[in-house]
């Protein structure tokens, strides 16, 4: 096997490794942008549609305020430290993100609310329904997936999975005694 036949057969693994792992997982960090400028983190339970992921807000958190204001934000999606064999080399996957809000009642707006109640449940449903409640649909812009020590990836690309995976190879390095 050539070595670009090596690198895309890695890169087929690594997109499967990515989504599989995100559907492991139900909630997602977020950090988005306040008004004054400042990072501000959280957390929402998510749902996988059209290659991106969709988050369901009450405009009375903090999140879904910034995202209206600055639709760029980051999202972390993490594996729980009680099931990691290594605290250090948890396995996630970060994100790039611009927030789309979908417009209440719109055909994109039924089709998210269905997409979040397939993979969450009937409560999705019901808080759809409360006026202060705003779809998202977090768009990728590029990120990172880490398996662990050594095994750091590059996702570039709008996708989920990446439409171009690169292994981050510039690995740790030892610091040098000072002379």
């Amino acid at each position: 096997m050539s070595p670009e036949e090596k690198k895309e057969k890695l890169a087929l693994k690594i997109n499967r490794d990515v989504i599989d792992f995100i559907n492991s997982r139900k909630s997602l960090l977020i950090s988005s942008i306040q008004p004054d400028g400042k990072p501000y983190a959280s957390y929402a339970p998510f749902a996988i549609g059209d290659d991106c992921l969709y988050v369901l807000l009450s405009e009375i958190a903090l999140h879904a305020v910034n995202l209206q204001h600055n639709p760029a934000a980051s999202v972390l999606i993490v594996q729980d430290e009680d099931s990691s064999k290594e605290l250090f080399a948890r396995v996630r996957v970060n994100y790039s993100v611009e927030a789309e809000l979908l417009e209440v009642d719109s055909e994109q707006w039924f089709q998210g609310v269905d997409i979040m109640e397939a993979r969450l449940g009937d409560r999705i449903r019901n808080l759809s329904q409360l006026s202060d409640f705003r779809l998202f649909r977090l768009k990728p812009q590029g990120g990172r997936f880490v398996k662990g020590f050594g095994a750091a990836f590059d996702l570039a690309g709008n996708t989920l999975a990446g439409e171009a995976v690169n292994q981050l190879r510039e690995g740790h390095k030892k610091r040098t005694e000072a002379a």
